[in-house]
């Protein structure tokens, strides 16, 4: 049997692997399990932390919190949409897979302290909660000046959104008007070709 299995290359049946499905259904459930294992040991550390580097920052201040909570608010909304519009644009373009890839990673990463602030405020946690009172004493103002810097820049976008799409169509138009003159003046020329000189009717 052994002779049979070496001639042949066959492998026998107690010694096949599992099938690519269930590789394919285990590797997920791990995943699964690790992000799991991680959401929970990162909302148990990241809202108290982000909540003192925001009382760091402010110091107390009222001015300083709504500044830094302004500054927060526009540059991690405006330049997250930035980036995920640009991934967006590029799609079909040769290399553009990579190009979407880090642009994605990069709008994330830029977003972060946006989305560090919503676990301060609508985390149910210990540590959301000790954010929270973090920021009440050490970073006051900057929850909402967070708010309202993040709608300001989300304001910007869609403003810079209407313009690059009325000035992409206008540049169209501009390209089909001046196709239309190209072409209307060929046909003249072609006519003024087409029509017999004085000397060529004699």
């Amino acid at each position: 049997m052994s002779e049979e299995n070496a001639t042949t290359g066959a492998v026998p049946a107690g010694k096949q692997g599992l099938p690519g499905w269930a590789r394919k259904v285990i590797a997920g459930l791990v995943l699964a399990v690790v992000l799991v294992v991680t959401y929970f040991i990162l909302a148990a550390f990241l809202p108290r932390w982000w909540a003192q580097q925001a009382g760091a920052l402010s110091s107390g201040s009222f001015t300083r919190g709504i500044a830094w909570g302004l500054m927060y608010g526009v540059l991690c909304t405006v330049v997250p949409l930035l980036l995920f519009f640009l991934a967006w644009r590029v799609r079909g373009r040769k290399h553009s897979r990579v190009v979407q890839v880090v642009a994605v990673t990069l709008g994330i990463v830029a977003a972060l302290p946006n989305l560090l602030t919503l676990t301060v405020v609508f985390g149910g946690n210990t540590a959301a909660h000790a954010g929270e009172r973090i920021l009440d004493v050490d970073a006051p103002g900057f929850r909402g000046a967070s708010l309202v810097g993040a709608i300001i820049g989300v304001l910007a976008f869609a403003v810079f959104v209407a313009r690059s799409v009325s000035y992409r169509r206008r540049g169209a138009e501009l390209a089909r008007m001046r196709e239309e003159e190209r072409v209307r003046r060929e046909a003249v020329a072609a006519d003024a070709e087409a029509v017999p000189g004085p000397d060529e009717q004699g």
